[in-house]
Formats: C-alpha cells, sequence, structure tokens
C-alpha cells in the first residue's frame, strides 16, 4: 500500500522533535521515572501552543493522532498536569536554546526590524472589561525579526512601560553576529543606541524624530528599500497573534513570558516548513 503523505502538522512534531534532541538531554536527571522524555514535552508544548488550544483538549485529540504519537515515541498519554508540570520545570533557558536552534531552519539575511506590539494578559471579552471598568494589563512584546524570511531572532517582554530606545541596546547586545542592519522607527531614535550598534558591528537604519528640517534631511536620506521591509514586522505580530492568540493564557508573569518564547519558536518551525 502507498505510503500517506505526510500533513504540516506531522512534519511540523517531527522538526519540533529533531530541535528538542538537539537541544537537551533525554531526561532531566538520572532520578527521572522515566516515563516520558523531556523531547516529548518539548513537542507536546509547542504543540499545544500552534493549536492554540488547553492541555486538556489537547490530549483528548492526541488520542486519534497514531501518526503524531508514533512520530514522538509516546506510548502512553500524558494527563494535563503532567504537561503543567513539565512546563513550569522546563527552564527558560531551554526555550532560548530551541529559539536559536530554530532560526537556524530559515536563510535569514541579517536584515532586522525591531518592533513592539501588546499581547493581552487575559481572554476575558473587551465588552466585559468595558462594562466591569476593568482595565487589562498587556505584556510590551519586543520582536527583531528577519526580513527576508520573517523568522524571529529574539524578543524582550515586559510589563512596564520602558521606552523602545531602552528595550533595544539588550536585544543588540545578545544577537551581536546575528544582525547586520538593524531597522527601526522614530521610537528608537536615539543617538547612544545608534552609537552602539555601530560598535557592535550593526548598521542602524532609524527614523529620526522630525524637530528641525535638519532631521527631515536625515530621514530623506534613509535607504528607502531598506527601511521599508520594516514592515514585516507587523506582519509577524500579526500572523503570532491571528494563528496562536493574541492573548497569553498563563496567570503568572515567568510563565506568560515562557508562552510567548514557545510562540516565536512555533512560528519560526512552521515558516520553516
Amino acid at each position: 500500500m502507498e505510503a500517506l503523505p505526510k500533513s504540516q502538522l506531522l512534519r511540523f512534531v517531527e522538526q519540533a522533535y529533531h530541535l528538542a534532541r538537539r537541544a537537551v538531554a533525554r531526561y532531566s536527571s538520572k532520578f527521572s521515572k522515566r516515563r516520558y522524555t523531556l523531547h516529548q514535552h518539548i513537542v507536546l508544548l509547542c504543540l499545544k501552543v500552534r493549536k492554540n488550544t488547553i492541555y486538556r483538549t489537547l490530549l483528548d485529540e492526541l488520542i486519534e493522532m497514531p501518526r503524531i504519537r508514533s512520530a514522538i515515541d509516546l506510548t502512553e498519554i500524558p494527563s494535563p498536569s503532567t504537561l503543567s508540570k513539565a512546563f513550569n520545570r522546563l527552564d527558560i533557558a531551554v526555550w532560548r536554546v530551541l529559539l536559536n536552534l530554530s532560526v537556524t531552519l530559515l536563510p535569514t539575511n541579517g536584515v532586522v526590524g525591531i518592533d513592539a506590539s501588546g499581547f493581552d494578559r487575559s481572554h476575558a471579552s473587551k465588552y466585559y472589561t468595558k462594562r466591569t471598568k476593568l482595565p487589562i494589563q498587556q505584556l510590551k512584546v519586543t520582536l527583531l525579526v528577519d526580513t527576508r524570511v520573517n523568522a524571529i531572532i529574539d524578543l524582550h517582554v515586559t510589563t512596564t512601560r520602558k521606552h523602545d530606545s531602552q528595550i533595544a541596546p539588550s536585544l543588540i547586545k545578545r544577537n551581536t553576529g546575528v544582525v547586520a542592519i538593524l531597522l527601526g522607527d522614530k521610537g528608537y531614535d536615539d543617538q547612544k543606541l545608534r552609537a552602539l550598534a555601530s560598535e557592535d558591528g550593526v548598521r542602524p537604519i532609524i527614523k529620526h524624530r522630525e524637530f528641525s528640517p535638519l532631521h527631515k534631511a536625515w530621514n530623506f536620506r534613509l535607504d528607502a528599500d531598506l527601511y521599508g521591509q520594516r514592515s514585516q514586522n507587523e506582519t509577524v505580530n500579526s500572523r503570532i497573534k491571528r494563528k496562536y492568540g493574541a492573548f497569553v493564557r498563563s496567570r503568572r508573569w515567568w510563565k506568560q513570558f515562557r508562552e510567548l518564547v514557545i510562540a516565536c519558536i512555533t512560528h519560526n518551525i512552521d515558516k520553516a516548513l
């Protein structure tokens, strides 16, 4: 009998499993119960974000997915609490390694845009929050996006009103050698930021706020073709919210950060397929 073609979902799972095996050991310690591997936990957590669902629903659907289970050598369906505990236990450093590995799946070109977007920390309806006068605090998520393939290189998450120009330096420092050209709007207009980027071998193409004719002249001299690629950031922000949700499900700050990192990893794997 001719083999069935692989679905996008199966290919996603196989790629996520491959990255997980490169990122971490099979078990967390020699005292592990060895019922499930870290690789299986990572894949299932990525799959949960990709399907934009909850633990219980994902595991219920997994019962009817024998090819998916076979791809990650899963012989027994875990309980929702098992996956929840795995999410709590896997350190953010592991997810950052996975994010870096996911970028290598795509042919990036070093022309990177930087931009921020807001994610709700609750999924209460806007009608409810307006009626009860309950303000929803948002997470400010700043993404570094490669403009050639829309790969997410890195991210920064904060709950404060920290200015864009104060967030960018840490992202530049973490990605020296990966970013060749940095594209930013007027929110990143800061001479110290431009100097820092140049010192690290990054060419900054950042618009000036126009307080004088000189600023207008500087903006006029910007490479319009390169700067125009900055719009890819908005495309990526929109895609993540549309596919994986515009809010985070977790209630605690450190869980929310992990959830967003997993969404970025999931996005990169999807783009690689």
